[in-house]
């Protein structure tokens, strides 16, 4: 099979939906003689930012000519983009071949798309060689096919009510399944949580008799002008620059460090130069990412309520005004939760639905908006619901693209499109 025929047959795999659990995952990498189990694996759980904190990870020890492997998820363009080595998406040739052998390992298996995927970036990893594999929890944690590994640190950003139809219907519910990659004895990096996830990792981890380093009690990262200072476990590290906007990444970037100060403990060598620089050459796509140097538009995949009060946070603190939001969520999100922290701020929406299979209806977020006082217009798709925007851009003004990180990279193509056009 070529690459699109290799592709519509993974994502064919879609129609056995969601299904939480490890058998399948853990009878396919037997098939395939546990390639998990030949490198240290970072486990990253969490609501909001645990992209960006295996980002930063991947970028210092890259920094520090250290091999590494990251998966993660979703991506944006291509699905190569989903299991990386040093940086770089595999090629499609690549995923062809692992394609193929996955498939032929799981054989029987009723095997989910995010389980089969799972499988092929620790079997890609194992054949590059990779000295550390950086894994991303795609939901929950508990149940999770990444959770089929044993890591050497687990970190756990700060958690939200999220997928709630497949975690729990509150906070404490929600935590309890992130807590389940904590693993005996294995150190445990925790991000800022609210009190009720708080305690619960808080407990698990002590039962597991777990290490625990916290936000704000074991590490911590100070704002100083654009830059920021990481107090750590044993570094200190002042004036620091991250690539990635916004105070908030500060507090991503510093998980990202106090991971590093760990792996430095298990014998890694990181030096306090690729901690810095990495923390600097750290780059993550549609997480609120000025479009050009105009920044005219910018781009967030905030698909939660955590998501968009990190994003209202970060508008404030440029003093953003004239905002024109192009909105749309899968049906999946509480949309009412995504707009709240932010309908204050901006001047008008574009409604509209993201690329996915079942979307929340524009007319329904259009209806929301005008309901509370701001108002909205309802569009097909996401390009005319941009191009609406950018037509009524006024001087001073910018475009705001968020509540998926399908409709950014949706309208990351179509900016693209407009920008080649324009040559």
């Amino acid at each position: 099979m070529d690459y699109r025929e290799s592709l519509d047959y993974l994502y064919g795999l879609q129609r056995f939906g969601i299904k939480l659990g490890l058998d399948n995952i853990r009878q396919i990498l037997s098939r395939l003689q546990h390639p998990e189990k030949h490198y240290p694996v970072v486990h990253v759980a969490g609501s909001n930012g645990k992209g960006s904190v295996c980002a930063g990870l991947a970028a210092i020890l890259r920094q520090a000519g250290r091999r590494a492997g990251l998966y993660s998820s979703p991506h944006l363009h291509s699905f190569t983009e989903r299991i990386q080595i040093d940086g770089q998406p595999i090629s499609e040739e690549e995923a062809v071949e692992l394609i193929a052998t996955v498939r032929e390992a799981s054989e029987g298996i009723p095997v989910t798309f995010f389980e089969f995927t799972t499988a092929m970036a620790l079997l890609q990893f194992q054949r590059c060689q990779v000295e550390l594999a950086i894994l991303e929890v795609g939901m929950g944690g508990r149940l999770d096919a990444t959770n089929a590994v044993t890591p050497q640190v687990t970190v756990v950003t700060p958690v939200c009510l999220d997928h709630a139809e497949h975690l729990g219907a509150d906070l404490a519910a929600i935590a309890a399944e992130k807590a389940g990659i904590i693993k005996s004895r294995v150190p445990l990096i925790l991000g800022q949580q609210q009190p009720d996830a708080l305690q619960v990792l808080s407990e698990r981890a002590e039962e597991l008799q777990s290490p625990i380093y916290r936000y704000g009690r074991d590490f911590s990262a100070r704002t100083d002008g654009n830059g920021f200072d990481y107090q750590g476990l044993e570094l200190s590290l002042k004036g620091l620059h991250s690539g990635l906007p916004g105070g908030h990444q500060h507090h991503n970037m510093s998980l990202s460090l106090a991971v590093a100060e760990v792996l430095r403990g298990h014998g890694f060598d990181l030096p306090e130069a690729a901690l810095r620089n990495g923390v600097a050459a750290v780059r993550w796509p549609g997480r609120i990412e000025w479009w050009q140097e105009e920044e005219k538009v910018l781009l967030d995949g905030a698909h939660n309520e955590g998501g968009a009060a990190v994003l209202a946070s970060y508008l404030k603190s440029i003093s953003a005004t004239g905002i024109r939001w192009v909105v749309g969520a899968k049906a999946t999100k509480d949309i009412a939760q995504i707009l709240r922290p932010l309908l204050p701020l901006v001047n008008s929406l574009y409604c509209t639905v993201p690329p996915v299979e079942e979307a929340v209806p524009a007319e329904h977020i259009a209806r929301l908006a005008t309901d509370a006082g701001v108002p909205a217009r309802s569009f097909d798709c996401p390009e005319s619901a941009l191009a609406a925007a950018e037509a009524d851009l006024q001087p001073g003004e910018i475009v705001l693209v968020a509540g998926s990180l399908f409709l950014v990279a949706a309208a990351r193509d179509y900016l693209r499109h407009q920008e080649g056009a324009k040559r």
